[in-house]
């Protein structure tokens, strides 16, 4: 009964969630699409969790390298397919592939990982050429500037924009790693001084959280522009929703939009 409830549960907050949460054809078909197609096809796939399921940190658990490659035929196709779905997150897909295939010993596709922003690509159509922040420890420029967003500022290099935002910097004793060269060609170059933030994502649970919580509340409270007159709050979008995640998302409860709920 308990299961039963929890599975019900699952399918009606999957029938509420907007497209940006939903499997679109491409994502069924690419999955589909993991085994060859001179194979018949199989009626299923596999679904695995990362961390506590495939690896202890960076260590396989188990036998997991054995089992996986038990889900290839001895030609070394895919029998059935499968691929990883993980609430973590900060690095590409691609990188995350390529570290798994590493562990384990199988070849993995970036297609095969589901991280918790990958849903994040679902909005490139609406920012994909939009100043837009994201923030959480890991790369998450990286990963929204692989998703194919034009404009992606790390919650690092737009706090440098602002001389005092964090009033508190002067006192922290750990450093972050170093900002890329402003006056550098190949670095972009964003007037952040007039032009607002469109967006701003959470892909991955903040390090520096006092800083985070005190720009997103500048961006949030001032229509994209700290220290301009109010505007329409930019959309804030979180990759999870787990312990760490609701903790910083309670800090900025005032300021949240939730999508997909009644």
């Amino acid at each position: 009964m308990r299961f039963h409830a929890t599975f019900s549960w699952v399918s009606q907050i999957k029938n509420r969630v907007p497209s940006l949460f939903r499997s679109n054809q491409a994502s069924r078909s690419s999955f589909s699409e993991l085994q060859s197609n001179d194979q018949k096809r199989c009626s299923f796939g596999i679904a695995f969790d990362i961390d506590g399921v495939i690896l202890r940190g960076s260590v396989p658990i188990g036998g997991s390298p054995q089992a996986l490659r038990r889900l290839y035929g001895k030609s070394g196709d895919l029998k059935i397919p499968y691929l990883f779905l993980t609430n973590g997150g900060g690095i590409p897909e691609t990188r995350r592939a390529k570290e798994l295939s590493e562990l384990l010993g199988v070849d993995i596709l970036p297609r095969q990982i589901v991280q918790g922003h990958s849903p994040f690509r679902n909005l490139l159509e609406r920012f994909e050429n939009e100043l837009i922040v994201a923030t959480g420890k890991g790369d998450p420029a990286l990963v929204m500037s692989e998703y194919g967003f034009k404009k992606v500022l790390s919650m690092d290099e737009y706090a440098s924009y602002f001389k005092g935002i964090d009033p508190v910097s002067q006192y922290k004793m750990w450093t972050t790693k170093p900002l890329p060269d402003k006056k550098s060609p190949l670095i972009p170059s964003y007037n952040v001084s007039s032009e607002k933030i469109k967006a701003v994502f959470v892909v991955s649970d903040p390090v520096d959280w006092g800083r985070d919580i005190q720009v997103l509340c500048d961006i949030l409270k001032s229509g994209g522009l700290p220290g301009k007159a109010n505007g329409d709050q930019p959309p804030l979008y979180f990759a999870a929703d787990d312990l760490e995640y609701q903790v910083f998302l309670f800090c900025l409860c005032n300021h949240v939009h939730f999508y997909g709920f009644p």
